[in-house]
């Protein structure tokens, strides 16, 4: 997929909606709906052309897409239950529509950093006394890094 105009600006999008829900989450703790409902519209345009003027490889980055969003919000769903919501509505939301852009392993490598950086992150903060255990950090700048970077090494 890499230099596929299509892919490109697919990247361009999840990561600008990636920086407003960054900036969001850190003002508000919050990933609006408004901003995932328009993430997922942007990709249905995005995948649209595709399906009609490359059928074969709009069916290919489908599959890869459904496979991404079935991971990462089944993941993130997962873990808003088993930590008793520790982990935010919107952040399960944000990143099963990321799984649509990112496709199967782009999505495993947004998930793996940037839940290494925010568990080095809140334990370096824990471990300086500047939070608590328990409490909250916002955790889409760190989803954006991992776009970000899985983004350049693709």
């Amino acid at each position: 997929m890499r230099g596929n105009p299509d892919m490109t600006l697919a990247y361009v999008m999840v990561l600008i909606f990636g920086c407003i829900a960054a900036i969001f989450d850190m003002k508000t703790r919050r990933i609006p709906n408004k901003l995932v409902l328009a993430m997922l519209i942007t990709w249905l345009l995005i995948i649209k052309p595709k399906l009609v003027f490359d059928t074969d490889a709009a069916l290919v980055y489908l599959e890869s897409s459904a496979l991404g969003l079935l991971v990462s919000g089944g993941m993130f769903v997962l873990v808003y239950f088993l930590s008793r919501k520790g982990l935010g509505g919107g952040d399960v939301k944000f990143m099963a529509v990321v799984g649509l852009y990112m496709g199967f392993g782009g999505v495993i490598s947004v998930i793996l950093i940037g839940s290494i950086l925010a568990a080095i992150t809140g334990g370096t903060l824990i471990l300086f006394k500047k939070i608590r255990r328990k409490d909250p950090i916002p955790l889409a700048p760190f989803l954006l890094i991992g776009i970000a970077l899985t983004v350049l090494l693709q």
